[in-house]
């Protein structure tokens, strides 16, 4: 079974795939924008910048994971597009939070000011929006593709995990 998770910047994506792969004993594919900075050598936000004029990037990344997800038989994808790109995923979940909820959990995991960590946000949701349409056609507002669609805000990771399990249990 190939699980294919996405959402937005800070809607818990990568905590929910890491969780849910263990718990499934399913491989982890969580290749993201980050590791791909990292791995260039480039400052998180200045590769954002870059990769706003030079499409390249965001098609490498999206290829690999591809790639990595297809070579294996159970795995769980997490990604900003994974419910679009991964078309031979057997589950497309979506998580979703407010701006407000997902820039305080930026703030959590980067520090900085809140209200600066508010309007990378904001501004990293249009920058994707915008490049996922122009790049693929993809409008990643657009829910209608996902098979569950869940609200994080409010919820743990763990009962975020048990609501993508129970409804893998009744729709076998």
């Amino acid at each position: 079974m190939r699980i294919a998770i996405s959402g937005k910047s800070g809607c818990g994506n990568t905590t929910v795939t890491t969780l849910l792969a263990e718990t499934l004993n399913f491989a982890k594919i969580n290749f993201t924008f980050r590791n791909l900075a990292a791995e260039k050598g480039f400052d998180f936000w200045d590769f954002c910048k870059i990769a706003e004029t030079d499409d390249s990037y965001d098609k490498e990344l999206d290829e690999r994971q591809v790639e990595m997800a297809m070579k294996e038989e159970n795995c769980v994808l997490g990604s900003r597009l994974a419910i679009w790109m991964l078309k031979e995923a057997d589950l497309k979940v979506y998580l979703y939070a407010s701006t407000t909820e997902r820039a305080k959990r930026v703030f959590k995991r980067e520090q900085g000011d809140f209200q600066t960590r508010l309007e990378q946000t904001k501004s990293r949701d249009r920058n994707d929006t915008n490049r996922y349409k122009r790049i693929y056609g993809i409008d990643n507002t657009d829910t209608s593709i996902a098979d569950l669609v869940i609200d994080t805000e409010g919820k743990t990771p763990e009962e975020i995990v048990k609501v993508i399990i129970d409804y893998i249990k009744d729709n076998k």
